[in-house]
C-alpha cells in the first residue's frame, strides 16, 4: 500500500507548515491566546485564503471536494504550532454534520460562510451527567406548532462564546439515554433565549457553557431526521477523531525532536544528558510511540475511506484501537518530554507543557483510551 501523498497534499503539507514556521510561532500564539476571544481573526481570514476551510466540502458548495487524508494532512502540521484556531468545531464538528444533513437550504447558506470564514461554528453536545455517552441528554425539544421549543443545558461546548451559529442535540422523544429520540437542530448564536458563559480551557482553547430557555427554533432548523439524529452524529464523530489523531501526531513528533534536541544541549555529570542510556531508552520508546500512532492513524484513514467495505465492525475497530493507541501515546510522550526536560518543562514560559496540556484534551474528545478500549472489546466479541 502507498502511504506516500499525493503532489496536492505535499503543497498543502508545505503550505501549513510554512504558515506555522513564519507566522505562528510560540510566541506568536501566547499573544493570541490572552486576547479577548482566545484565537485571531487575521489568521482565520488567511485559512480562509489559503483554502484550508474549504477543504472537506464539496465543490458545489465552493469547496475543495478534499478528503480526510487531506484534512489530516493539515491537522497535523497544526499540531505542531499548537494552533488554537477553531478548526475543529467549526470545520469538523459543525461543518459536517451540515454537510452529511439532507437540509439543502441550511446547506446552501451556510457552507459558503464557512468557506470565506465570516460564520464559525460550534456543536453543543456535551451535558455534565453523560461522560463520553452523547446520547445521554437531558435538554429538551419539545415539538409545538413549527417549531421546536428547547430547554436545558449544554458544557464545554467548544468555541462556544465565539460561534456564529451551533448545532444542538435534543431529546426529542424517548427516555433519557435511548439512542432513538435525539434530534440535531441549528440555530444562531444570537437566538433569544440563549446564555452563553464562554471560558479558556487549561490547553488554550476556548469553550463555553450554555443555558437554552424556550428557545425557539423553526422545524426547517433540524438536521437529518427527526429522532434519528444519533446516526448522523456518529457519521460525524469518525472525522473528528481521525483529524484530532493527526494533530496529536503533530504534536508528539515536536515533542520528540525538541526533547532529544534538548538532551544532546542539556549537560549535567559532564557529559550531554543524551549519552545516558536510560535517557536513550526512554527517547527510543517514545519514538516508537509516535511511529506506531503514525501506523494506526494511517490504518484508521484506510478503513475509514473503505466506505464499501462488508464489514463494518471491522472498519469501526480499527477507528477504536486507533484512538486508543494515540491516546496512550500522547501520555506517555508527553509526559516523558517532561520528564526530561525537568521542572522547566510545565513552566508557561516554555511550550512542553503547552503540547502536553493539548494531547491531553485531545485524548478525551469523544472518548478516554478506556472507552475506546471498551468499544474495541464489545465489536470483537460481536464476531466470534
Amino acid at each position: 500500500m502507498n502511504f506516500k501523498l499525493s503532489e496536492e497534499q505535499s503543497m498543502l503539507k508545505e503550505s501549513v507548515s510554512r504558515f506555522v514556521r513564519e507566522r505562528y510561532d510560540f510566541d506568536m500564539r501566547k499573544e493570541v491566546i490572552k486576547t479577548a476571544g482566545g484565537y485571531s481573526p487575521d489568521y482565520w481570514s488567511t485559512f480562509a485564503e489559503l483554502g484550508w476551510l474549504s477543504i472537506p466540502f464539496a465543490e458545489k458548495y465552493g469547496g475543495f471536494g478534499g478528503t480526510i487524508e487531506d484534512v489530516a494532512v493539515v491537522m497535523e502540521e497544526m499540531g505542531k504550532g499548537i494552533v488554537v484556531e477553531p478548526y475543529i468545531p467549526t470545520v469538523l464538528m459543525l461543518g459536517q454534520l451540515l454537510s452529511l444533513s439532507r437540509n439543502d437550504p441550511l446547506k446552501e447558506k451556510y457552507i459558503p460562510k464557512i468557506i470565506d470564514g465570516s460564520c464559525l461554528g460550534a456543536f453543543a453536545f456535551l451535558e455534565r451527567q453523560a461522560r463520553y455517552q452523547f446520547t445521554d441528554i437531558r435538554t429538551t425539544g419539545t415539538q409545538q406548532g413549527g417549531h421546536f421549543i428547547v430547554n436545558g443545558e449544554k458544557a464545554v461546548v467548544f468555541n462556544g462564546g465565539n460561534a456564529d451559529v451551533i448545532a444542538i442535540t435534543v431529546r426529542s422523544s424517548g427516555e433519557q439515554c435511548d439512542r432513538h429520540g435525539v434530534t440535531v437542530l441549528f440555530l444562531e448564536s444570537d437566538t433569544p433565549g440563549i446564555e452563553i458563559t464562554s471560558y479558556q480551557m487549561m490547553d488554550g482553547q476556548m469553550a463555553a457553557n450554555m443555558v437554552f430557555k424556550d428557545v425557539l427554533v423553526p422545524h426547517n432548523n433540524v438536521l437529518g431526521t427527526v429522532n434519528s439524529g444519533t446516526e448522523l452524529v456518529e457519521a460525524m464523530i469518525p472525522l473528528v477523531l481521525l483529524a484530532s489523531s493527526a494533530e496529536a501526531l503533530g504534536i508528539m513528533t515536536s515533542l520528540n525532536d525538541l526533547t532529544v534536541n534538548y538532551a544532546k544541549t542539556r549537560n549535567q555529570f559532564g557529559a550531554p544528558i543524551s549519552s545516558f542510556q536510560a535517557l536513550q531508552h526512554r527517547m527510543v520508546d517514545n519514538f516508537m510511540a509516535v511511529e506506531q500512532s503514525r501506523s494506526m492513524l494511517y490504518r484508521g484513514l484506510c478503513a475509514y475511506a473503505d466506505e464499501g467495505a462488508e464489514d463494518q465492525n471491522e472498519r469501526l475497530r480499527s477507528l477504536h484501537a486507533m484512538k486508543v493507541v494515540v491516546a496512550k501515546s500522547a501520555k506517555r510522550v508527553g509526559e516523558e518530554a517532561v520528564q526530561i526536560h525537568g521542572g522547566m518543562g510545565m513552566t508557561d514560559d516554555l511550550n512542553i507543557g503547552h503540547y502536553l496540556k493539548r494531547l491531553i484534551s485531545i485524548a478525551t474528545l469523544f472518548g478516554d483510551a478506556d472507552f475506546h478500549q471498551k468499544r474495541f472489546n464489545e465489536l470483537s466479541y460481536s464476531t466470534i
